[in-house]
């Protein structure tokens, strides 16, 4: 049997029901999904993450739509991709890939999966850490309130 695997990545700061709408609509594409869990070090695009590296890793591994989950390459983004031989990479639709350039490079390393761009989130308050991050302020963020 043909095994048709999909690979999603990210940081997955602050699971949120976006993560989850990502994995799920992924998952259908194939019969395995790896997702590949972006390193602490490696996240230089948007705010440091707030939960480590290992925390996130065990709760994306957690989902039920997520076959395995692994832990970036600290080097080379593209040592996974290689090992994983996946059919099918997907994207979220608020990552920073450009589709063209990725296929461009996955083909110079002698890979040829499909690349997909997963749509947004219907819930656009809580469809990003970033959103769930200012919701915690918004709500929280006055500590020195017994009653916040």
């Amino acid at each position: 049997m043909n095994v048709r695997r999909v690979v999603a990545t990210g940081t997955f700061d602050i699971l949120h029901p976006g993560h989850l709408y990502y994995l799920e609509e992924s998952k259908k594409l194939g019969d395995e999904l790896w997702v590949i869990v972006a390193r602490d070090a490696n996240v230089k695009h948007k705010p440091h993450p707030i939960i480590p590296e290992e925390h996130r890793l065990q709760m994306v591994a957690a989902l039920k739509p997520v076959s395995r989950a692994i832990l970036g390459d600290k080097t080379d983004m593209f040592r996974p991709i290689k090992e994983i031989q996946p059919a099918v990479i997907t994207i979220g639709f608020n990552q920073h890939f450009d589709e063209t350039k990725l296929h461009q490079q996955l083909t110079e390393r002698g890979m040829t999966p499909e690349i997909i761009r997963i749509g947004k989130y219907a819930d656009e308050d809580l469809c990003s850490s970033r959103f769930v991050v200012q919701r915690i302020i918004d709500v929280r963020g006055n500590m020195d309130d017994p009653h916040g």
